[in-house]
């Protein structure tokens, strides 16, 4: 009997958080897919200057408008042909990749920082401060968000930066309404009623207490977020308010090429494919973060 009680009952190991998150993550298939597409974009931006045969911004005059590779007149020197002034299209989209994506990081962390403080203050400010801030909240979601980007870079002057700076002001509103409901939907439960009662002060319970139970959908937006400020950073080069020429940014290669979209296909096409793929594959991650996160969704 000593020996028997001596043997350790067993247990049934509880999967790990990322275990248990990955599980529900990888049944979305799509999901899956465009996390690994994402995933390459990622190591272009990272590595483009390796990546990159030229440097986007060199000129051969003597290969301009030239076509891609498999077309006749192309060359494999220049894989997906050239643009208007020769510069290379395929070293001008991987350095592109760059430029979207640091506007994505910079916009989203901007807007999240500054949205879950503002949210969280309204959702533990007394009545007429909440009612004062969601007022302001309206109104501006009440604007096109691009218009109102477009008006705020028109004021701010047009430069990638100033672009980034309006795309993140139009998206904060988001991001505080989400978190006042989720704070205003936490503050009411027990757990929160015990750290009160134990004497933990309004930062810790906004901090510590409340946040940490409100990050999932916050998660999700900032995902779905994220292909939005590159759409939308892309729309304002385009329109000639965000960055500006030589910079390989897509958006600013699209307005370059508008004009010979008949006489060369490639020219708009690629930094157009580039924009679509990458804010599909974000959207699809973001469809795939929303199944794992949110509990409503998972399956027993």
């Amino acid at each position: 009997m000593a020996e028997l009680s001596a043997i350790p009952p067993k247990t049934e190991d509880r999967p790990s958080a990322l275990r248990e998150f990955w599980y529900y993550f990888s049944e979305n298939r799509g999901a899956v897919m465009g996390l690994w597409v994402f995933a390459a974009f990622v190591f272009c931006a990272a590595f483009a200057p390796l990546l990159a045969p030229y440097d986007p911004t060199e000129q051969f005059r003597e290969h301009i408008l030239q076509p891609p590779a498999w077309q006749e007149g192309g060359s494999w020197a220049f894989p997906l042909g050239t643009d208007p002034l020769g510069r290379d299209m395929l070293s001008r989209l991987i350095m592109g990749s760059r430029y979207s994506f640091f506007v994505g990081i910079v916009v989203v962390c901007v807007a999240v920082t500054g949205g879950v403080i503002i949210g969280l203050l309204s959702g533990f400010a007394p009545k007429w401060i909440d009612t004062m801030i969601m007022r302001v909240m309206d109104i501006i979601l009440s604007f096109p968000s691009l218009l109102l980007a477009l008006v705020l870079v028109a004021i701010l002057g047009p430069s990638l930066t100033n672009a980034m700076i309006a795309i993140a002001i139009v998206f904060q509103p988001h991001y505080v309404r989400l978190t006042r409901a989720s704070v205003l939907s936490e503050r009411q439960k027990d757990y929160v009623t015990s750290a009160r009662v134990a004497g933990a002060s309004k930062a810790r319970l906004m901090f510590k207490t409340v946040l940490p139970n409100c990050l999932a959908p916050i998660i999700v937006q900032a995902a779905l977020s994220f292909s939005t400020a590159i759409l939308d950073a892309a729309a304002l080069g385009f329109l000639g308010m965000g960055a500006q020429p030589p910079t390989p940014e897509w958006g600013t290669m699209l307005a370059e090429a508008r004009e010979f979209i008949l006489r060369a296909w490639w020219v708009v096409t690629f930094p157009g494919l580039a924009i679509l793929v990458t804010v599909l594959a974000i959207n699809l991650m973001g469809d795939g973060l929303r199944d794992a996160l949110d509990p409503k969704l998972k399956r027993s």
